[in-house]
């Protein structure tokens, strides 16, 4: 089998783990990675926000087409880097068990920063997510691998991360906070592995099913149906996080037995946030619904009239 993945080291280490868990199902399986260079990797030195890039995709294009000609058998991505509408060719086939969905600041934690402190990110949605909290911050433009936001994020107040890159990469001796989801509601497939690979390939879709989690499968159906509704990606201030019920026996990596699906859309001054959430059993519907509940609210205006904050 061969994977498809970007070449940066939590890259690396989704790639290496899948790898892991297709060798725990089928020990005699060869395995074998392909690195592939994507458009978002070789604008990373230049600083250039990933909206005025052309935000989601930028980091998944170039490991998809690996596969659509036959490079790779299978592409790994981060769920989120993912856009919302199916590449063709392609289907997403698995996501094994996500790991923590949360935001953190690394520097210092919210209320040890001044009034007027700065802040850097290159995430609309933490920007205006932030300010709704706190409207006085000023914010900065960042962008790199994790080592390199780690070593930017001396020059302001805090930076805003994942929580699950650095657990990944052991490096949770930075965090200064952990933000909530009620206060960082986070972006659609953060903390998930996306798997994909060509929908007419029946061997490796019947190999890769076996490393499937159902929960963090559904779930990211549920919050793409979402983003898919809406039409938007990672340009502007959306998130949404879908939380599984308990599972059919109970068992861990059963089949929910229902989610809910919590998701929002703000300006990106964060002057105005609009946030729905619903509970259902066909993740598609759900997303679907949460989408045209939040655009019945006054989330069109919000999508009609939002520009990329520079």
């Amino acid at each position: 089998m061969r994977a498809a993945s970007r070449s940066s080291p939590l890259a690396k280490w989704q790639t290496a783990r899948v790898g892991h868990l297709l060798q725990r199902v089928f020990p005699e399986l060869p395995f074998t990675i392909i690195f592939v260079d994507t458009l978002g990797d070789r604008t990373q030195a230049l600083g250039t926000p990933l909206h005025q890039i052309g935000g989601q995709g930028v980091f998944v294009k170039e490991v998809q087409a690996a596969v659509l000609e036959g490079h790779a058998d299978f592409a790994v991505h981060c769920a989120k880097d993912l856009p919302s509408s199916p590449t063709p060719g392609l289907m997403l086939i698995a996501a094994p068990e996500r790991a923590d969905v949360r935001d953190v600041l690394v520097g210092k934690a919210l209320t040890n920063i001044a009034n007027g402190g700065s802040i850097a990110t290159g995430s609309v949605r933490r920007r205006a997510l932030l300010a709704s909290i706190r409207p006085d911050i000023v914010f900065h433009e960042l962008r790199g691998n994790i080592s390199t936001r780690l070593e930017k994020s001396k020059g302001f107040d805090a930076i805003v991360m994942a929580m699950a890159p650095l657990q990944r990469l052991e490096l949770t001796e930075h965090i200064a906070e952990i933000l909530s989801p009620k206060q960082m509601l986070p972006m659609i497939g953060q903390g998930a592995i996306a798997i994909e690979c060509r929908s007419d390939d029946d061997q490796t879709i019947d190999v890769l099913q076996h490393i499937n989690d159902p929960c963090a499968f559904t779930a990211l159906t549920a919050e793409r149906a979402f983003l898919a509704e809406l039409g938007t990606g990672c340009d502007l201030p959306v998130a949404a996080l879908a939380t599984p019920h308990e599972t059919i026996g109970g068992e861990t990596g059963g089949n929910p037995t229902g989610f809910s699906l919590d998701a929002l859309i703000a300006a990106a001054d964060g002057s105005k946030v609009i946030r729905v959430e619903s509970s259902g059993h066909d993740p598609v519907a759900l997303g679907q619904h949460v989408a045209a509940e939040i655009l019945r609210l006054g989330g069109g205006e919000l999508l009609k009239n939002h520009r990329p904050t520079q």
